[in-house]
Parts: C-alpha cells; structure tokens; sequence
C-alpha cells in the first residue's frame, strides 16, 4: 500500500513528542509537512523531526495539493473549526479529542464530513493498541463471566496559568482533558451508552476549570466508575469486574514504547492473577497506520466521528449533573 501523505496543523507538545515520531515509524505513513502560526516554529520542528515542508500558516499547508490527510492536535476550541476546514480542502482529518466543545459543534462537523466524503477520526490511541483489544476480547468471549463493573482513575498535577487545559474559554479541565478516556473505554468494553450519569466537580479557584471530577456511568448491563485530577499525584489504572474474575490494565492511558506492557486477569477466588505481557509496540503508530489504512480502504475509522458525538453526549451529561446535583441523560445520538 502507498504511504499516505500527511500534515500537520501546528506544533503542539503531543504532536513532536510523541504522535509524530510515531507515526514516522509506521509503514501506512508519511509526515510530509507540518505548519504553525510561527513559521521559525515550524521550521524548528520540522528540522528536528526531519519532515520535508514548513509552512507559516495552517491555510497554506490545507493548499498543498501532495498533502492528503491531516492531523489536528490544536487546542480544544480550534478542533471542530480546522478540522473543517481540512475537509472542505479535501484532506482527511484525525483530530485530537475530545472531538468539540459540545454535541451541536460536533454534529456540525459530521455533516462538513458526510458533504466532502473524507474520512475524519477521533484520535483515541487506545482504541487499537493490544492490551485493550485483548481486554475486549476477554470480557466479551466471557472470560471473567459478566461484565458488571468498572473503575478507573486517571490524574496529574498541572496549574501552570498558561497552559491552554486551563482555559475554560478554550474547552479546557480535567473532564476534557483525561476523563474523556475512562468514557470513551467504558463505552467500548461494554458495547453499549450508557443510561443515565451523575457527577461531581471541584473547579480551581483561580483557572474555573475543573480540576477534579467523580463520576458514575449507569449502564444496562452494570456500572463505571472513575476520577480524574489535573491536581492530584500522577496514577493510571482500570479494573474490570465480572461475575467470575477480573481485568486489570496497568497503564491504560500512556502505554509505553520502551518496554511491555500488561494486563492481569484474575478469578473470583482472589488469588495471584495470571500476568499477560504485550510485546513493546507504539501506540501512536498503531494509529497513525490504522487510520492510513482506513483511508486505503481497508478498514474502518478506528474511532469514527458518530462514536465521538456520543462520547460528547456523555460529557455534557456529566456537566449538567454536577449543576443539577441528580441523574441526568445523555442526548440519544
């Protein structure tokens, strides 16, 4: 298969740091340009990360007829408005999450994309790295019986003023920021939406965004749970109850491309659980290739924008409880 072209809209931390050199080791794809608002800035990243083109504007790299596909790790509120207009370029778009600001911006988009006929993607890695489809598959070949709960926690610590999570303006907080994975993962393991949330959120005295949030994800067949804190020790975990045995995912989120990673499944007896170790792999390689492939034709979006519009319902849901202080539903997407 031909390697697709790809650009890249600015020079945010997560793209240079990891997204690109991973995606430069993939066999899907090709990092051809990347662009900023400051030209030196693009230059400097492109220098680094040895990628062909440069440019100083993210209109002129969506005019460069080689470029076929885009990746978008702009800030929260500039997701929805470049992506769009990558698609009315004709480029293919893989957007950092969450996705949009709220469910109406994101449905927004859906029609941008189902007028152009791109393909535009949520940029959730953990959706293809093996742990969590080995996780997949355990649960629903019913290894750990059934599924009835899940609990998660996902923090860091972080009140740097100018830093864009901070931003309320900008679609910043904890929510946003890292509680949209346990959502988005419990939605995938169980195979369904969740019914009703409830939630609750301390915002920073300073910032106004949030910066620790607890939540309760009813679904038909059992329950999630999970915290998030952008002020709060480092920690990772997901844990995965059945009728008759466990999962547990080591790190979940940040899986690492230096050494394996692990799962332990574990019966209901309590006893030691049988370790499983996955070979070293990138996570955003997987992606990057992925959705390359998808753009080929050979597979589907790995995270196609109708999921994330019902990830953003569930979001807005959690908002509205932790206002309200009850149960509330998500939009039926």
């Amino acid at each position: 298969m031909k390697k697709v072209k790809w650009g890249v809209l600015g020079a945010a931390s997560i793209a240079v740091r990891k997204v690109i050199p991973g995606m430069q080791k993939g066999g899907y794809c090709e990092i051809s340009a990347i662009a900023s608002r400051d030209k030196r800035k693009a230059e400097d990243a492109a220098g680094k990360l040895g990628i062909a083109k440069a440019y100083g504007s993210y209109e002129e790299l969506l005019r460069d007829g080689e470029i076929e596909a885009v990746y978008n790790p702009l800030p929260n509120h500039l997701h929805v408005p470049w992506s769009a207009k990558a698609a009315e370029a004709g480029k293919h778009v893989l957007c950092e999450k969450p996705i949009s600001l709220n469910v109406a911006e994101a449905k927004g988009l859906l029609a941008v994309r189902d007028r152009t006929g791109v393909k535009i993607g949520e940029a959730f890695m953990v959706k293809t790295h093996p742990q969590w489809l080995r996780t997949q598959e355990i649960i629903r070949s019913g290894g750990i019986g059934d599924l009835r709960a899940i609990a998660g926690v996902f923090s860091y610590f972080n009140r740097n003023p100018d830093n864009v999570r901070h931003k309320v303006e900008w679609g910043g907080g904890g929510l946003m920021d890292i509680g949209c994975y346990p959502i988005t993962m419990s939605r995938f393991i169980f195979g369904e939406e969740p019914v009703r949330v409830v939630g609750t959120l301390e915002r920073d005295p300073d910032f106004g965004t949030d910066r620790l949030a607890s939540v309760i994800l009813e679904f038909s067949s059992g329950q999630s749970i999970f915290t998030c804190g952008t002020q709060a020790a480092y920690f990772q975990r997901m844990h995965f109850l059945g009728t008759s045995g466990r999962v547990e995912i080591e790190i979940p989120w940040n899986a690492p491309n230096d050494r394996p990673c692990r799962i332990f499944v574990g019966d209901q007896m309590g006893g030691a659980p049988k370790v499983e170790e996955f070979p070293i792999v990138d996570q955003y390689t997987i992606q990057g290739d992925e959705f390359s492939r998808a753009i080929r034709g050979e597979r589907e979006v790995p995270a196609p924008l109708e999921d994330a519009i019902k990830n953003m319902a569930v979001i807005e849901a959690i908002f509205k409880a932790a206002d309200s202080r009850q149960w509330e539903m998500p939009e039926k997407i």
